[in-house]
């Protein structure tokens, strides 16, 4: 206010300064001198304006940082008024259950037994991590969500943990969340009705595809007929289960999957052998557990427990030796069930022994494999393959075995 009231004031004064100036001429005040007189009378009140309306902005900007300061002071005091809550352990702990958000449409995955329990390969991971946390694998709330959802949800941080054939991609691992460990090597591939004669995807030009909507899935799918020049109409569903249902309706040619999926599903069919899953593989899906972004201790105790249940196949521990392996003599293995050295536990917030409330819960990598996706469960072959073990090579001399291999336990 007071540079309006200075800037008006000098420009008054101007204006009676030439004015005067014009008066007091022995010869009197010329057309020109009026002219000039009006023009800088124009020019003050103009720079007049712009002082005013400069001086109006100021004091706004002067009101809203006052407004920001006294939010901030009571934001302060708030936070220093509210209790501390530590990191996402001691609320999974305070709240006595594990939130993992995962399925129950996929069998060897995630999907409900005769009894109404969830069970499956993604859910026994979630167990896992339950036990180590809180010493119960039942003390878990599974969230149900679609594919589409799994980026938003990870990133809310809603769940503790995401568990749902998430594949590891560099995008999703800057966005959505943290990826502890790959679990599953898995690749996309097609299934088609037998009863069609095709026998490789390069076959399948101008078919009608069903695939879900939000995945990696849906976007090789796109690269694929676009990279060998293949026209194709998409079928997009939201739910796996709806584009099983419109596969098996024949509103699509042609299933794409995750192989695994695939193969999970295809025994959901009616006739399993009236479907033919198709040779090519046309994709990498490391798949594995995904946790928030922002808490580094609950990234590296998720992260341990994947390890654990590998390196507890490799070591020979299982879920019914785990007491005796704990009080023998394998250094390594004792390392690993927390009776001699260490491997974090301590830095991890977690009991020395809680790998062997773990695999006595719900057992090693194998285990935990076979009941799933191996004879016990869908029976996905494993001998050989990706995942199997690293250590697991098929002759002393050959450079490796599978790719299933973690951070050491040291």
């Amino acid at each position: 206010m007071k540079t309006k009231l200075l800037i008006a004031m000098l420009a008054t004064v101007s204006v009676f300064a030439v004015a005067l100036s014009a008066c007091t001429d022995d010869s009197g005040p010329t057309d020109a001198d009026l002219r000039n007189a009006q023009a800088t009378a124009s020019a003050a009140q103009s720079a007049l304006n712009d002082a005013n309306s400069r001086a109006d902005a100021a004091e706004s900007r002067a009101d809203a940082a006052e407004t920001a300061a006294a939010e901030a002071q009571k934001m302060a005091d708030d936070a220093m008024m509210m209790p501390e809550t530590g990191g996402r352990l001691a609320q999974v702990q305070d709240r006595g259950h594990l939130i993992c958000a995962s399925r129950n449409d996929v069998p060897g995955y995630g999907a409900l037994d005769d009894a109404g329990r969830n069970v499956g390969f993604d859910i026994d991971l979630c167990r896992a991590v339950a036990t180590a946390v809180l010493g119960d694998p039942e003390a878990i709330e599974i969230q149900y969500i679609t594919a589409a959802e799994r980026g938003p949800t990870i990133q809310s941080g809603e769940v503790d943990l995401l568990v749902r054939t998430v594949t590891w991609t560099t995008s999703r691992d800057a966005q959505w969340g943290n990826y502890a460990q790959t679990m599953f090597y898995d690749g996309q591939g097609f299934m088609v009705p037998a009863d069609l004669g095709v026998t490789s995807a390069y076959e399948l030009s101008g078919a009608a595809v069903c695939v879900t909507s939000g995945t990696t899935t849906e976007l090789n799918m796109a690269d694929f007929f676009r990279q060998n020049n293949l026209e194709y109409n998409p079928n997009v569903f939201e739910d796996t289960d709806v584009v099983l249902d419109a596969y098996e309706s024949g509103q699509c040619d042609v299933f794409t999957n995750d192989r695994s999926q695939l193969a999970a599903l295809r025994t959901a069919l009616p006739n399993p052998d009236d479907h033919v899953i198709l040779p090519e593989t046309i994709s990498e899906e490391p798949l594995g557990p995904v946790v928030p972004h922002g808490d580094d201790q609950w990234f590296d105790i998720v992260k341990t427990v994947m390890s654990g249940l590998i390196y507890a196949e490799a070591y020979g521990i299982n879920s019914g030796n785990v007491g005796s392996v704990a009080s023998g003599d394998n250094v390594k293995a004792k390392r690993l069930l927390g009776t001699e050295g260490t491997i974090g536990q301590e830095a991890l917030g977690l009991d020395a022994t809680f790998m062997q409330d773990v695999i006595e819960a719900v057992g090693n990598y194998g285990e935990i494999y076979d009941r799933n996706l191996g004879p016990d469960g869908i029976d996905l072959p494993r001998e050989n393959g990706r995942n199997a073990l690293w250590s697991n090579a098929p002759c002393a001399d050959c450079p490796k075995g599978g790719q299933i291999y973690a951070a050491p336990l040291r």
